[in-house]
C-alpha cells in the first residue's frame, strides 16, 4: 500500500514512517524540513505545508491512504494547525478519490474520558495541563475532528492518552471513542494506526489507544514533553 504520512518528521510520524516501511508499505513522507528525513527504499519525501491546499493535493495524489500525525505546541494564542490541515487533507483526498484517513487527535476530545483509578491525573494534571494550558490546542483538535466527521471519507480519529517515548512496540489496548488509561507510547500509537489501516475495525468512529505494558517516569515525561520542547 502507498501511504501518505503528514507530520512524518515529528515524534509520532517518525515511528509511523519507520514501521510502515518495515511492514512493506511505500511511504510519502510529508514534511517542511526535507533534510531531516534520510532517503531509503520505499520512501518518497514531499516538501509541503499541511495547511497549503495545493501542496497537500500533490502529496496525496496517487496514494491509497493518508495518516496524519501532525502536532502543535501549547500556546495562549489561537491554534489552527489541526483544523486547517484537516480541511486541506480531506479536500485533496476527495478530489483524488483517496478514501482512507487516520488522524491523530487526543483522548481529551472525548468529554467523558476519565481514566479509572487515576485520581491525581483526573483532579490535578488534567485540569491544569490539558484543560487550561492546552485549552487552545485541544479546541482546535475538536475543530479538526468536526471537519473530518463531516467528510465522506473512511476516517478514523485516533485518540491516544499522554504520549511518551519508548523504543519498541509493546502491548497496547484500543477501544471505541477513548481507552481507559493515562499513557500511550508513540511506538504503540503508530502500531495501532497501521493495524487499524489493515483491520478497519474503527471506520467512521474514534479509536482510543493506551499502552498497557510499560509506564513512563512522570518527572521525565513532564521534562521531555513540556519543559524540554520549549
Amino acid at each position: 500500500m502507498r501511504i501518505t504520512v503528514f507530520g512524518a518528521n515529528g515524534p509520532t510520524g517518525r515511528h509511523l514512517t519507520e514501521q510502515a516501511l518495515a511492514n512493506g508499505h511505500e511511504v510519502v513522507a510529508v514534511t517542511r524540513r526535507p533534510g531531516s528525513i534520510p532517503a531509503r527504499p520505499g520512501l518518497t519525501v514531499a516538501v509541503a505545508d499541511a495547511t497549503d491546499p495545493d501542496a497537500v493535493d500533490a502529496a496525496v495524489n496517487g496514494t491509497d491512504a493518508v495518516l496524519s500525525a501532525l502536532g502543535a505546541r501549547f500556546s495562549k494564542e489561537a491554534i489552527t494547525t489541526y483544523s486547517a490541515s484537516a480541511t486541506a487533507i480531506t479536500g485533496a483526498m476527495a478530489r483524488h478519490g483517496v478514501k482512507r484517513l487516520l488522524a491523530v487527535s487526543s483522548s481529551i476530545a472525548d468529554p467523558n474520558w476519565r481514566p479509572t483509578g487515576a485520581h491525581f491525573f483526573n483532579h490535578v494534571l488534567d485540569p491544569l495541563v490539558n484543560r487550561r494550558l492546552g485549552r487552545t490546542l485541544h479546541e482546535d483538535m475538536r475543530r479538526m475532528e468536526a471537519v473530518i466527521r463531516q467528510s465522506d471519507l473512511d476516517w478514523t480519529l485516533v485518540r491516544p492518552s499522554g504520549l511518551f517515548e519508548h523504543p519498541v512496540v509493546t502491548d497496547f489496548h484500543t477501544a471505541e471513542s477513548s481507552a481507559d488509561g493515562v499513557f500511550t507510547a508513540r511506538a504503540d500509537l503508530a502500531a495501532s494506526m497501521l493495524r487499524e489501516l489493515e483491520e478497519r475495525q474503527y471506520v467512521r468512529t474514534a479509536m482510543g489507544v493506551i499502552t498497557t505494558a510499560v509506564k513512563p517516569n512522570i518527572a521525565k515525561l513532564i521534562w521531555n514533553e513540556g519543559v524540554k520542547k520549549k
